[in-house]
């Protein structure tokens, strides 16, 4: 029963076989190949990998302690560049996980079906991500007896600091998509774990996810409520991936620092963190797709559709940086024409011109359709936009602090080693969460695959295996 299909199927884009999956897949086999991943022999190579992202997680656990311990004196922030690293990677993890909430949401309610394949591990990305996120906002306050700064406590007794901090927008904005995000994402899961309860084979197994599909038994009344459910909860998502990033953008543009006091500031982020989360799902998808043999589930149709999008927004953020340089020109404000001179033939130059070569000319390849279905090409490709994005938010964050109104105050940043290690640390967060979310839950949406098989609609044609 927890394999049947939702009657209400009426998807307004009819895609072909070619769009979704290859190979001769019925309801069975999907099932079969998808569970066996959880319910089979923990491959070697899952060892391996998570010893790796421990030992950073165990980095992560030691770098705050001494930060804790010693104060945010131990990171390399000086007089003019008070944002450091700490808000760089804030940025750039809240950006990474945009693009599950856009997969699973928009292009759900623009019913493409191309993203079932890819809408599970891609959600699980985006809570992994924002965990990532909200660990720098918390640290960067340096003493941990103050973290109070960035709850909103009720204020009768003075105790919140500033109302008008951005920590407030952020605490917000961020903790809601992270609701929201984490509610979609298991209300997907629910009929895969009760197939998964179906198929135990001890009792643990049984009882663990028998609680968790919460008596799921795929009847028709349940999945209508199930799609209502879901239908709600994409349409309360959609707005969260403009409005999120469009936040801590505002961290930003309310200030007057040059370079930063912009009104582009909100679709330039939501840009570049479209941009940036795409480049992490092909990063993982691709790396996924040849460990458990996915080719089947995420064909080169499903690819090229990823680094048609990533072209998209790549273009979008290239424009944005050229019209920087067009408003500052424009604005007749010298200390905004400075800035943005500063960036590009200053002492960032180096960071500044990696990051044009990233995120303009790496996506520039994907016009090329060959590209965009070559395998080694697209992984290379994502690494290289994420470095590219992370500089972006570097190249904005530091060179605008280091060089402000007043020369007197200038210095140049450097990061110290506890910088770096926090950084790498928390890749050792996310991916001891995404490795064990691999592991255990289904990282193919079953359901939603089975739902654009052939098979589910004979009207299109196909067996009736």
């Amino acid at each position: 029963m927890a394999e049947a299909l939702p009657l209400k199927q009426q998807p307004v884009h009819v895609a072909t076989d070619a769009d979704l999956i290859t190979g001769d897949q019925t309801f069975h086999t999907v099932t079969e190949h998808i569970s066996s991943i959880t319910e089979g022999k923990t491959p070697k190579m899952w060892f391996l990998l998570w010893g790796m992202a421990v030992s950073l997680l165990l980095v992560l656990l030691g770098s705050i302690g001494f930060l804790v311990w010693n104060g945010t004196g131990v990171w390399g922030l000086n007089n003019p560049v008070g944002w450091g690293w700490a808000i760089v990677n804030f940025v750039w993890w809240v950006g990474i996980g945009h693009a599950g909430t856009l997969i699973s949401a928009i292009l759900f309610l623009l019913r493409q079906q191309w993203r079932t394949s890819i809408n599970r591990f891609a959600e699980a990305m985006t809570l992994f991500a924002v965990i990532c996120a909200l660990l720098f906002p918390g640290i960067h306050v340096g003493r941990m007896w103050l973290l109070y700064y960035f709850f909103p406590i009720p204020n009768q007794m003075g105790v919140w600091p500033n109302f008008r901090s951005p920590l407030l927008w952020d605490f917000f904005a961020v903790g809601t998509y992270f609701t929201v995000s984490l509610l979609f994402w298991y209300t997907g899961l629910i009929p895969d774990l009760a197939t998964l309860r179906d198929r135990a084979k001890t009792r643990l197994r049984k009882l663990t996810f028998g609680i968790l599909s919460l008596g799921w038994r795929g009847g028709n009344r349940q999945w209508q409520h199930y799609e209502i459910a879901y239908l709600v909860l994409a349409g309360l998502s959609t707005p969260l991936v403009l409005s999120v990033h469009s936040v801590v953008s505002s961290d930003f543009a309310t200030s007057m620092v040059p370079g930063w006091h912009t009104t582009i500031f909100p679709p330039y982020f939501v840009a570049g963190a479209i941009y940036s989360g795409f480049a992490m799902v092909l990063t993982l998808g691709l790396i996924a797709r040849r460990v458990y043999h996915l080719e089947h589930f995420i064909t080169l149709n499903h690819l090229d559709k990823m680094a048609k999008i990533m072209l998209v927004t790549g273009s979008m953020v290239g424009y944005s940086y050229g019209m920087e340089f067009f408003i500052a020109w424009y604005s007749g404000n010298q200390y905004e024409a400075f800035t943005f001179i500063n960036r590009a033939l200053g002492p960032y130059a180096w960071a500044y011109w990696i990051m044009i070569f990233c995120n303009v000319v790496v996506p520039q390849f994907f016009w090329i359709r060959k590209v965009r279905r070559n395998v080694v090409l697209l992984f290379i490709a994502s690494i290289l936009v994420n470095i590219g994005m992370w500089f972006e938010r570097f190249v904005i964050t530091v060179t605008s602090l280091s060089r402000d109104f007043l020369p007197a105050a200038w210095d140049y940043y450097s990061p110290t080693i506890w910088d770096v290690a926090i950084f790498l640390g928390s890749f050792g967060l996310f991916f001891t969460f995404f490795l064990l979310f691999l592991r255990f839950l289904p990282m193919i949406a079953m359901a939603e695959v089975k739902g654009v098989l052939p098979q589910a609609h004979p009207h299109r044609g196909g067996s009736h295996e």
